[in-house]
């Protein structure tokens, strides 16, 4: 079987690659069942000085890179290349912390040694996303590996060329085995899940998919790592001004052609400001249409354009946007959606497309009522001069990450949990090598002492 990849600019074939069968996945994991002692018993300054030189690689193969990445999923240049620098980063940051990562002693007899040692889980199943594939792969594969553990890694199958010759540049820095690339669709990750020599699904993509790994995952005691789908909020609040709110609200709406896992899916705002906010909106709007890129391909594009109907039919007004573009590729347009209800699609799931539904509210309370009644929970946005409110507002929203006055950003080293249908676990930051370890306690005495 073959997978073949359109080029979301122009229609035209990009990539094929062949689908590993069964028997390749479980050679896979046995070449890195194989290598897992050897690499266990490598010092983490070795593994460390491994990471780094392919964090160099990587830097040196950018064009390459965002080359394949802009053919794959038609992100645009800038963000490509970005994404690329990010990535190689993300390696060297965990080259510096891999080494100092520790254990605990414990206060015991006076003749006893009693430690809390971190060790690698064994095996990790690293199943990375289209959106940022660079970026995303290189936090788990970098954390993973760093920490000891073995890795067999399924780059998505919408962007199979980028992810397997970052994964390539990472393996030649590496022993035999000890990243092993295996290319497919939700089969092949499926068959990789359920393999009984995996430790640890760490899985970045749709809640659906992270549903079946969790359950697949707790039927057999492997560890299930997910960053899933998300339906983030944006809470324009009374006071603010209303141009510089929509400036916001189009950057995470539309950003990457609203294919970023925390871009703004929803979006409340608070009465008193809401014409000037809507009119500064659509104004923001016409300007973006001319920067984004088109969506992944013609089924995603099918996915936002059936939000987008479904919304219409319910009752929802299209101030910009609404209509897929004619030509080739998957082109959707940047689209403002106002008398937006709870029951349209564009509220309730994620779209990840570049469409603002706006739902108009009587003022704070009920934004923040709204907001938290989701499913998911991977991050929120508060737009609010009110001290008060942000304070509120972050105890309150059960997600994983609240943003005060902007879309994005944060500081680096800081990890967040998502929650609810969202997934599970740190899939980034110092927290992620606690994630890729197992703690054995140790206690020590001389023969008779106790």
């Amino acid at each position: 079987m073959e997978l073949t990849v359109l080029d979301p600019r122009t229609g035209e074939v990009v990539s094929r690659v062949d689908v590993a069968g069964p028997e390749a996945c479980d050679a896979a994991v046995d070449a890195a069942r194989g290598a897992a002692e050897a690499w266990a018993r490598t010092a983490p300054a070795e593994r460390a000085a491994a990471l780094t030189r392919a964090a160099a690689a990587v830097r040196a193969a950018t064009e390459e890179l965002a080359d394949l990445n802009e053919s794959e999923t038609g992100k645009v240049r800038a963000d490509c290349v970005g994404g690329v620098e990010a990535g190689a980063g993300t390696l060297v940051q965990y080259a510096e912390l891999g080494p100092l990562h520790g254990g605990r002693q414990l206060q015991g007899g006076y003749a006893a040694t009693d430690l809390m040692v971190p060790g690698p889980r064994g095996v990790v199943a690293v199943l990375t996303p289209w959106n940022d594939p660079v970026a995303a792969a290189a936090g788990l594969l970098g954390a993973a590996l760093v920490t000891g553990n073995t890795v067999v890694h399924k780059p998505s199958e919408r962007c199979p060329r980028t992810g397997r010759r970052f994964a390539e540049l990472l393996a030649a820095e590496l022993p035999d085995g000890v990243l092993e690339i295996v290319d497919g669709d939700g089969a092949v990750g499926r068959r990789l899940t359920e393999h009984p020599a995996v430790a640890v699904v760490a899985h970045v993509g749709s809640s659906a998919t992270g549903r079946e790994i969790a359950v697949a995952c707790a039927r057999r005691g492997a560890k299930a790592l997910l960053e899933n789908g998300g339906n983030d909020a944006l809470i324009v609040d009374a006071g603010v001004d209303p141009r510089w709110a929509a400036g916001q609200a189009a950057l995470g709406s539309f950003a990457n052609a609203g294919q970023i896992c925390t871009s703004v899916e929803r979006i409340y705002v608070v009465e008193s400001v809401a014409e000037e906010f809507v009119a500064a909106l659509v104004e923001e709007t016409l300007e973006w249409g001319a920067r984004i890129g088109p969506v992944v391909d013609e089924k995603q594009r099918d996915v936002v354009h059936q939000h987008v109907t479904d919304a219409v039919g319910r009752g929802a007004r299209v101030l910009a946007g609404g209509e897929p573009a004619s030509g080739p590729g998957s082109f959707y347009p940047p689209t403002v959606l106002v008398d937006c209800t709870p029951d349209m699609l564009v509220l309730s799931e994620e779209t990840f497309g570049p469409v603002a539904p706006v739902r108009v509210v009587a003022d704070f309370a009920s934004a923040l009522r709204e907001a938290a009644d989701d499913r998911y929970g991977l991050a929120a946005t508060v737009l609010t001069p009110d001290m008060a409110h942000a304070q509120e507002a972050w105890r309150v929203l059960p997600v994983g990450t609240v943003k005060i006055n902007a879309v994005f950003g944060g500081a680096p080293g800081g990890a967040a949990e998502p929650r609810g249908a969202s997934g599970n676990g740190f899939g980034y930051g110092p927290e992620l090598l606690d994630e890729m370890t197992t703690v054995k306690v140790v206690h020590w005495t001389a023969p008779g002492a106790s």
